[in-house]
């Protein structure tokens, strides 16, 4: 065989024009200092803030402090095996979380780990922790009315889509309660949930997915648990984790709600992360920017313009107070940057109101914009009402002899209270609150004991379901109109008077 010298020659040149050096260039930094889930990292000089970067044995870090000659790294996963000395590698990408539809029906951690033992969730995208919200050009105004299916919220302190509404109460309370029914009366909408638990003892957060399965929420919900016993990032991470899922649906034009419960601990969790980290410490050991860490949180809810899809995040903070003080450092930096507070005080729950929501307290900054005409009409005058009852009940406690007047208003508010009372978990549709408010403020209530009020209201449900019309028309027109009024006054005036017949046989009986 007779080697051509030209043949070898095109040989090798095409193999010289198709060779590829395939170069990994890694920066790689060493660990100085280990402790408390907190490294220090030297010799990462590009790093950047919030940069994901990885040690051995599996464990993340987030570059916190970016100080002259190491950086300060906050570790997620077995950060016990990470030791002095070891490699830390930088990935060149900022610290994300996987986000989309598959997410839906499961419970994660808030690096998009699933906890729920249904095997791997199927996702591709993902987002970064830390997004700039939206400018004021790419808003729009807060107008169409997220129902919470709890007449008292949903009549005085109405919450719309986009809105940043924070419920604040000490212990026990229910806080959590309110939260959770807000997401089992999105069934069959189309808001997307997120419940977001901070800090929270694990058998609390089994309880709530326990309670949302049996309500056939979960298969249009996100929870995300950071537990009480995880390490202080992982708290921290949580709710940025639910922002950035929730953004999903929100610059995809959905609409979406996320719960942070609560943001009280992640405060806690922020300050423990500072201190470890040599941050320096303010007001009650808390850093500086513990308002801007909440602030730039919340931000990022709101209702997008229709050019940019027209989407919304409400966001439903949390706050547990001490003794019921609003007036302590984190309540009050979180009241600053929401559009209102629901306020549920531990006297009124101790005295059965539920939810125990504190009128005088209590405001949306939203207010009637995210309010249809017909809960709007009913509902004007309740929060007077009742804030005049309060004060009232409060005189009548000294005065021996009240004048009818006064008498009528304590009756008529004692009854509203009924009214406005509600077992957990039975969310009401918006056609039924307004027919329930409108029996008490037009006096179809004051014959009735106020011990009955609760099955009167309950047996006026089932009989305007079964015919009648009201609860059709309010439910195409969104309002009251001069028709539909003359339709309820009908409807309820021959209720009342089989309702007095019955309690009649009742009582001889």
């Amino acid at each position: 065989m007779k080697l051509r010298p030209e043949e070898i020659t095109s040989i090798l040149k095409s193999r010289i024009e198709q060779y590829d050096v395939e170069t990994d260039l890694s920066e790689v930094g060493t660990v100085l200092q280990v402790g408390d889930g907190i490294a220090r990292v030297h010799g990462l000089e590009n790093c950047v803030s919030l940069e994901r970067l990885e040690f051995e044995h599996g464990v993340v870090g987030i570059a916190f402090n970016l100080e002259e000659d190491n950086v300060g790294v906050a570790l997620f996963g077995a950060w016990p095996l990470v030791k002095e000395g070891q490699p830390v590698r930088r990935t060149g990408e900022v610290m994300s979380v996987p986000v989309g539809e598959g997410m839906l029906g499961r419970v994660v951690d808030p690096l998009g780990n699933p906890l729920d033992g249904q095997g791997p969730i199927a996702t591709t995208e993902r987002r970064p922790l830390e997004f700039k919200a939206p400018g004021v050009i790419q808003r729009q105004p807060v107008n169409q009315p997220l129902q919470t299916g709890l007449k008292s919220i949903d009549a005085m302190i109405p919450i719309g889509r986009g809105q940043r509404e924070l419920i604040i109460g000490d212990r026990g309370t229910g806080k959590t309660a309110v939260a959770v029914d807000t997401i089992i009366n999105q069934k069959g909408g189309d808001v997307v949930c997120i419940y977001v638990a901070v800090g929270q003892k694990a058998s609390t957060v089994a309880q709530v997915c326990e309670k949302l399965r049996d309500e056939g929420a979960m298969e249009y919900t996100i929870v995300i648990s950071a537990p009480a016993q995880e390490a202080a990032p992982i708290k921290w991470m949580a709710p940025f984790a639910g922002a950035a899922m929730g953004e999903y649906f929100l610059y995809g034009g959905k609409n979406a709600l996320v719960i942070y419960d609560d943001l009280s601990k992640h405060a806690d969790s922020y300050r423990q992360l500072s201190l470890l980290l040599r941050r320096p410490p303010g007001r009650e050991a808390f850093p500086g920017d513990v308002f801007y860490l909440h602030s730039r949180l919340l931000e990022r809810s709101c209702r997008l313009s229709d050019a940019l899809g027209g989407g919304s995040l409400t966001a439903l903070p949390i706050i547990e107070t001490q003794a019921g003080d609003i007036a302590a450092y984190i309540p009050t930096n979180v009241i600053s940057i929401t559009d209102g507070q629901i306020f549920l005080g531990s006297e009124l729950f101790h005295s059965g109101v539920r939810p125990a929501i504190n009128v005088g307290t209590s405001v949306s900054r939203v207010g009637g914009n995210a309010q249809s005409k017909a809960m709007k009409k009913v509902a004007g005058r309740l929060r007077l009402d009742l804030a005049q009852f309060r004060e009232l009940e409060a005189f009548a406690q000294f005065g021996s002899e009240l004048d009818p007047a006064t008498q009528q208003a304590l009756g008529r508010g004692e009854r509203m209270v009924a009214t406005l009372n509600q077992p957990q978990y039975q969310p009401w549709p918006f056609e039924e609150q307004v027919v329930a408010i409108y029996a008490g403020n037009n006096g179809y209530l004051d014959r009735v004991p106020v011990g009955l009020v609760p099955r009167f209201q309950e047996e006026l449900r089932e009989t305007l379901r079964s015919g009648g019309g009201v609860y059709e028309a309010l439910r195409e027109t969104n309002d009251l109109g001069e028709e539909t009024v003359a339709l309820l006054d009908a409807a309820l005036a021959k209720f009342v008077e089989g309702f007095d017949i019955v309690e009649e046989k009742g009582l001889v009986g």
